[in-house]
């Protein structure tokens, strides 16, 4: 059933038919409501006399206390080789991880961004990294002028963990690995590899010549010497769990070392199929030691590079730093392939402000930025804009619930997922693809994206109705059953409702939902609120700036809040291993 009150957006959203330029080909393809309700089976009526136990799942476990069983679950997936039975273990962890409904998937992503015409080379891979380092300019600057978002939060590649902070490391850093144009992993500092019969120890021989920005020499060493200082539990890096299929991860003791200078050598527990794709993530770049330990305070690993001018090895060296305004990159004269390198600065200008970024760009003051007003979408469509782009990738919009929060004081876990599950059966997940994403977004039914690949020459799921774990359209398919199921599971968790279906003041449930700016954000939020309402739920939406959200985000201190996920590598289990107790990217605090 779609909402009859406008959203109040920051101007009037246009109505005019939505239809792709030849600039959005590689846009997914919208589902129309009428397809989805033909396709759908019914909607069921929930029991109203069932209790809790009966309405969660049989994969359900308690998000708190028992979730140790989904930390074995992924540690043996990470050892598995026979890649068919891992497959189906990375569908029953999906299964623990969806019966709790603290994480709501919204829809699956794409990514917009504008680019000036006289701009080219610039190519990001499917898990939105962009690279600046091969653009070229036709109108004879050699100066890029760019927006990616707000002050980043990490420069560190071993902390970082921000879509905005990836695409600055990739930049500035290189690793052994990167991307294409093509999407494709190439080899960067590394030459070539080759890896043992059994797929477990890796010998990299790296390119000759290798610089820091400093002009020092980089050699496998440092390698050897970040790898082990990302898993050191001083550096609190969220992203070292993508070391645990290391052999000595587990000892504290990883199996890296170098030969010599241009060797290095590693050893794996199983065989990694995604082995390039994590020799091309940020964590695994190399940072200098001697300016890593010079720069740094105990207390702050990251310090070494919260102002302009430390060493880094990619393509461009960060000069000038005017912290929450702008930042100055310059090309690094010693990166391996400096010489196709024919930008030589690139401006950032550091912003949240969709508004304020989108009258610069018009106004000719940015050349490329990577938002765009919701209600500017579809006036740039209905123009078929050649500077407005839609490209495909591998990630997730969803809320998160803190399986921890005050809300659920009182609630025995099933009760407490039967109110999650009620939350979000109530979210009209149509309306936010069509009239706020409004660039072909399929509304999501599973957290693990579509089209990602099974771990074993498949795909882990295609259709997103048949093989989710609920209907993304019954809102709209059968409202008044959807709406009672929601009323049914919220009665099994102790709530009450009034004859006109509304909660009872004796049950009230006030919620609070946390959100960095962003119009688009904000939308979502002020829709999600319209749709509880129907029910007599309050949720009040807190907005915070971009870094002070992501702390308080990943510290728990939240009821419901905003959450993304693009996709690491091409493989479920960088969407699932994220949500070990230990993660620093477990910001719905399972397990603690």
């Amino acid at each position: 059933m779609k909402k009859k009150l406008a959203l109040l957006l920051a101007g009037v959203l246009c109505i005019a038919a939505i239809g792709c330029g030849s600039n959005n080909a590689g846009a997914p393809a919208a589902e129309t409501t009428d397809d989805a309700a033909t396709e759908a089976a019914d909607v069921e009526a929930l029991a109203d006399d069932a209790s809790a136990a009966d309405l969660v799942s049989d994969a359900f476990i308690d998000p708190v206390a028992d979730w140790e069983t989904y930390n074995q679950l992924i540690a043996q997936i990470k050892s598995e080789t026979d890649y068919a039975t891992r497959t189906k273990l990375m569908h029953d962890a999906e299964d623990i991880l969806m019966s709790n409904y603290c994480v709501v998937p919204l829809y699956y992503y794409n990514d917009i961004y504008m680019q000036k015409d006289y701009v080219d080379g610039i190519y990001a891979n499917a898990f939105a990294t962009k690279f600046f380092m091969y653009a070229t300019m036709s109108n004879g600057e050699k100066t890029l002028r760019l927006n990616l978002a707000s002050e980043p939060d990490y420069l560190d590649p071993a902390l970082n963990s921000s879509v905005d902070g990836a695409c600055l490391a990739a930049n500035s850093f290189s690793g052994l690995y990167t991307y294409n144009a093509e999407g494709k992993t190439v080899p960067a500092c590394a030459e070539e590899y080759v890896v043992t019969d059994d797929g477990l120890t890796y010998t990299v021989t790296l390119k000759e010549g290798l610089k820091w920005s400093d002009g020092s020499d980089l050699t496998a060493a440092d390698f050897e010497y970040s790898w082990k200082r990302a898993v050191d539990s001083a550096t609190a890096a969220d992203y070292e769990y993508m070391f645990s299929g290391f052999a000595g991860y587990e000892e504290g003791d990883l199996q890296v070392i170098a030969l010599d200078d241009l060797t290095l050598e590693f050893t794996l527990s199983a065989p990694c199929a995604y082995m390039e794709d994590l020799m091309a993530f940020p964590t695994f770049y190399p940072v200098c030691k001697a300016y890593v330990e010079a720069n740094s305070t105990s207390d702050e690993p990251g310090s070494w590079c919260t102002e302009a001018g430390f060493v880094s090895n990619g393509a461009y060296v960060c000069t000038a730093w005017n912290h929450d305004t702008s930042m100055t990159y310059e090309k690094n004269p010693y990166w391996y392939d400096a010489d196709k390198v024919t930008v030589e600065k690139l401006e950032f200008m550091l912003s949240a402000d969709d508004t304020a970024i989108y009258a610069a760009y018009n106004a000719g003051d940015v050349d490329f930025i990577d938002t765009v007003p919701t209600d500017e979408i579809a006036t740039l469509l209905a123009d078929e804009n050649p500077e407005f782009f839609i490209v495909d990738e591998l990630g997730t919009y969803y809320a998160a619930f803190n399986c921890k929060s005050s809300l659920f004081d009182g609630k025995t876990p099933e009760e407490a997922a039967c109110m999650r599950k009620a939350f979000s059966l109530l979210i009209d997940r149509d309306y936010i693809c069509e009239n706020i994403g409004q660039t072909g977004q399929v509304a999501a039914n599973a957290y693990i994206p579509l089209g990602m690949a099974d771990g074993n020459g498949g795909i882990f799921k295609t259709e997103p109705v048949a093989e989710g774990y609920y209907d993304p359209y019954a809102i709209n398919n059968d409202y008044d059953t959807t709406v009672e199921n929601a009323r049914t599971l919220l009665k099994a968790a102790g709530y009450e409702f009034d004859e006109d279906g509304m909660l009872s003041a004796s049950t009230p449930i006030s919620i609070e939902y946390l959100t960095n700016d962003g119009t688009g954000h904000v939308a979502v939020a002020e829709s999600m609120q319209q749709d509880f309402a129907a029910i007599g739920i309050e949720m009040t939406i807190q907005q915070q700036d971009w870094n002070v959200f992501l702390e308080e985000r990943k510290n728990g201190n939240f009821d419901f809040c905003r959450e993304g996920w693009i996709a690491d590598f091409n493989d479920p289990i960088n969407m699932l291993e994220m949500w070990i107790t230990t993660s620093g990217n477990n910001d719905c605090q399972f397990g603690r």
